[in-house]
């Protein structure tokens, strides 16, 4: 898990986790991850992007409106665990334990839905 700062860009943290990429034929992202260059790195590692191109696009990109629609379930999750304010507010000063409490929580919502 990664922790950065709130302001950095979706992809740019994305690019410093590109090595650890577990094998995976798709990856679901929102349009914040829209980049050729992002894109070509996934391709090459066999992974296929479902990104939506961003609006301002000038050439827009096809991607899989069906199974992009799949992402709801992952931004569901992450709703629910920033419910928990010691989540929300980052009390926690070491990541790995924020990392810790990311993963408590995780786990309790997936017993308890």
């Amino acid at each position: 898990m990664l922790s950065s700062e709130g302001q950095m860009s979706d992809y740019k943290g994305a690019a410093l986790m590109l090595d650890a990429l577990p094998p995976a034929k798709h990856l679901l992202a929102d349009r914040g991850y829209d980049a050729d260059w992002f894109r070509g790195v996934l391709r090459n590692k066999g992974i296929e992007p479902c990104i939506a191109p961003k609006k301002n696009r000038k050439i827009q990109i096809d991607y899989d409106k069906v199974l992009y629609k799949q992402r709801h379930k992952k931004e569901n999750m992450f709703g629910k665990i920033k419910d928990w304010r010691r989540i929300a507010m980052c009390y926690d000063r070491c990541a790995h334990t924020f990392c810790s409490a990311i993963c408590i929580a995780a786990i309790v919502i997936f017993y308890l839905s």
